[in-house]
């Protein structure tokens, strides 16, 4: 979630009004199919079986009477948006528990959860299965076990398989079905939606938001959930170390990059592991916070604020400047062309670049 240096803050409204989305779970009407027309369980599970990218909401949005399909196509064609995705969701009971649960299409949805999670094919082929997941702490909480059987109660009662645990990146859902396991128990139809627009201003883009959903809707901006985490290596020494991601984007820039703005690195770092949430590895086998490959952390790993000692891929302290120093070499330091070259050498993608940019536009009008 954008911006945020800490583990990627999440959609704590939801909890806030799933009470007022309980009192209108309805049945599906008789004959409608449980998920996406056509779509057995088992095209759900292949089609869950890869992923395209990981994209980064900026707002929350929920509407308790659910979403009309035409107020989704509305919104995914307002200036500056490029991704939307609506589910389902409503609070109802694990035995005489109450949760929050949320309804998804696991392909869809895959991409918009931290990066540790998409990668991680047995939850989403147990999520396509029919089987519930929850999250860490969740599954804590509720004392849950793997292969277990639960009662989930909507509108109706369904008994199913406990199959995975992970962070889903959003404060306040516990629980987590499919489509079709949405449908059964009965959840509000398209209660909520997450927004991707980076390049937009958020003013502009909340009341666009606004027009659209009308006055009933709530709509969260997730940019501006700042959280200043302290950073995990906490054995350094008091000396001059950084202390939080904070202070080490802007140490970094300054002593291994001086014309780099450290807003581009905490925007890497925000993008590649949500400030060390999620360290990989990646589908790509990128370790550690600013996920570098292994063969490249062989040549431009630094010993930066990090013990002494090799350089630690996993450390922030080796992994930030490290960071720094390899932006500087491909060019960051030569002017606006120059800096989106040494963005696109860091990862080679033209939407990369372009979210980089505008995430690290947001940091600066945040933080001066």
């Amino acid at each position: 979630m954008t911006p945020a240096f800490g583990v990627v803050a999440g959609c704590s409204a939801f909890l806030l009004i799933a009470a007022g989305v309980q009192a209108r779970i309805v049945m599906p009407p008789p004959g409608v199919p449980a998920g996406p027309p056509g779509m057995s369980a088992a095209e759900m599970a292949r089609d869950a079986g890869t992923f395209q990218q990981i994209i980064l909401p900026d707002l929350l949005v929920v509407a308790p009477a659910g979403i009309t399909g035409r107020q989704l196509t509305r919104l995914s064609r307002i200036t500056g948006v490029r991704h939307v995705i609506g589910f389902d969701g409503a609070r109802i009971k694990a035995g005489d528990r109450p949760v929050n649960v949320i309804g998804v299409n696991p392909a869809t949805f895959r991409s918009w959860v931290p990066l540790r999670t998409a990668a991680n094919q047995e939850f989403w082929a147990a999520l396509a299965s029919g089987q519930f997941a929850a999250s860490d702490s969740a599954r804590r909480s509720l004392g849950l076990v793997i292969g277990d059987s639960y009662e989930l109660t909507g509108s109706t009662s369904r008994a199913l398989t406990f199959g995975a645990a992970a962070s889903f990146g959003i404060t306040g859902v516990d629980l987590l079905v499919n489509t079709q396991t949405s449908r059964a128990l009965g959840l509000v139809h398209r209660v909520a939606a997450l927004i991707s627009a980076p390049a937009d201003r958020l003013s502009t883009l909340l009341a666009r938001v606004s027009r659209v959903l009308g006055r009933s809707s709530k709509i969260v901006s997730l940019r501006q959930q700042q959280q200043q985490q302290q950073l995990p290596v906490s054995d350094l020494g008091s000396g001059q170390q950084p202390t939080t991601y904070l202070q080490l984007f802007q140490e970094s820039a300054a002593r291994y990059c001086p014309t780099l703005s450290w807003t581009v690195l905490a925007a890497i770092g925000q993008i590649e592991s949500a400030d060390g949430a999620n360290v990989g590895p990646s589908p790509a086998g990128a370790l550690g916070p600013m996920q570098f490959l292994p063969s490249t952390w062989a040549v431009w790993g630094i010993d930066g604020f990090g013990q002494t000692g090799p350089p630690d891929i996993m450390n922030p302290y080796d992994a930030v400047p490290s960071a720094a120093r390899y932006l500087c070499a491909a060019g960051a330091s030569q002017g606006s062309s120059g800096l989106a070259s040494a963005i696109f050498a860091y990862n080679h993608a033209d939407w990369y670049v372009t979210e980089v940019l505008a995430l690290a536009r947001e940091y600066a009008a945040s933080y001066g």
